[in-house]
């Protein structure tokens, strides 16, 4: 009962308490870089938590395996193979948010939450805590980008995830889509983000 509660706890902290984009303040490129749209936001959000899920699984399998010395190139290599995975799944089936993604993708290689995950987290428990662990944070990362690529989206061109709700002529908040827009609505989001979901004293 215990155990459940504390997985539990476990994958709903990656999303409120400790959510990486709101909170924590990780992963900072591909947020501020790709999230112009819904789209990208979402399309980057979930390839981020293929990577995350797929290896903390492996480096929770294989943690007693690696030499304490080669640790963090061995979790490079690891959290590499995956990205290169979903940067040839994109390439090929879904080739035109590839391209809106573009360098972002072979980036998620350096991205702090994941490295950070595998190193915190999945090297020190077992398989189905740094399986929930991933899930929370990787969903907690999802929510965050897809929110902020649309927050950016509707202020900016009148849309979210591409479908138009004001007239052409319509005026918009062209800066929410340029990269000062990012800075912005994410400095407001989080600060949303943190009042609603942090209880005052």
């Amino acid at each position: 009962m215990a155990t459940a509660i504390n997985q539990k706890q476990n994958f709903l902290k990656g999303i409120i308490k400790e959510n990486p984009v709101f909170v924590m303040l990780l992963g900072m490129c591909p947020t501020l870089g790709v999230t112009s749209s819904a789209m990208n936001g979402l399309g980057m959000g979930i390839a981020t938590l293929f990577v995350l899920l797929m290896s903390n699984i492996v480096v929770s399998l294989i943690k007693s395996q690696i030499p304490s010395k080669v640790r963090i190139p061995a979790f490079i290599i690891i959290i590499a193979s995956f990205v290169t995975i979903v940067e040839m799944v994109l390439e090929a089936f879904i080739p035109f948010l590839y391209e809106q993604l573009g360098i972002f993708i072979p980036l998620i290689v350096v991205n702090c939450l994941i490295l950070g995950r595998a190193e915190a987290f999945a090297s020190k428990h077992n398989l189905l805590s740094s399986i929930i662990d991933a899930l929370g944070m990787g969903i907690g990362f999802v929510i965050a980008l897809t929110v902020l690529g649309a927050t950016r989206e509707i202020l900016g061109s009148g849309s979210i995830f591409d479908i138009k709700f004001v007239s052409e002529n319509a005026n918009t908040f062209i800066l929410f889509i340029l990269p000062p827009g990012a800075f912005i609505a994410l400095a407001y989001l989080a600060a949303l983000f943190n009042r609603i979901s942090i209880p005052t004293k």
